[in-house]
C-alpha cells in the first residue's frame, strides 16, 4: 500500500520512511533571529516581533500533554472522515519545550491526562481516492524507557 504524508511542508527529511517502530520523521517550526520565538507550523514572519529572520527549527519528538479534549463531531472541510466513518478522538496541546503544538492525541481515554509524557507519531488521516493512505502526525504516550 503507498503512503503519504498529509502535508510535507511539516516535516524535516518527509522521504525518510525508515521509523522505528511507527515514529514519525520529525517536525519542523521556525525560530526567530531577534527574539528567539519558536513557532509550530513554519511562516515566514515572527508574530512576537515582526523583526528578526524566520529559519528552520527542528522540533523535539518528545513532550507532555499541557491540555486536551475530546473532538466530539466532525470537524468542518478540508477534513475527510475515513472510509470506515467518523469516530471521536482526542486533541490537544502537547508542550515541546520552546513551543505548543495542536495535535490529534493517540491516547486512551483512561490513560490521557494533563503532564503525560508523549511521542511523536504517524497516524492514518484518511484515505485517498486512488488507495493511497494518507497519514498525518499524533502523539503517543511515550513507554518506559524509551529513548
Amino acid at each position: 500500500m503507498t503512503t503519504r504524508l498529509i502535508d510535507e511542508s511539516l516535516f524535516e527529511n518527509p522521504d525518510d520512511r525508515e521509523h522505528d517502530d511507527g515514529d514519525a520523521p520529525r517536525l519542523v517550526g521556525a525560530r526567530c533571529s531577534a527574539c528567539h520565538t519558536v513557532v509550530f507550523p513554519r511562516q515566514d514572519s515572527c508574530p512576537r516581533c515582526a523583526e528578526g529572520v524566520m529559519s528552520k527549527q527542528v522540533l523535539p519528538v518528545r513532550g507532555q500533554v499541557w491540555s486536551w479534549t475530546l473532538q466530539a463531531f466532525p470537524p468542518k472541510p478540508p477534513y475527510r472522515p475515513p472510509a470506515e466513518g467518523y469516530r471521536p478522538y482526542h486533541v490537544g496541546y502537547v508542550d515541546l519545550g520552546e513551543v505548543l503544538v495542536e495535535a490529534r492525541l493517540a491516547v486512551p481515554r483512561e490513560e490521557i491526562r494533563i503532564g503525560l509524557p508523549v511521542r511523536l507519531t504517524l497516524v492514518p488521516a484518511y484515505r485517498h481516492d486512488d488507495g493511497t493512505e494518507v497519514v498525518t502526525f499524533a502523539f503517543r504516550p511515550e513507554r518506559d524507557g524509551e529513548l
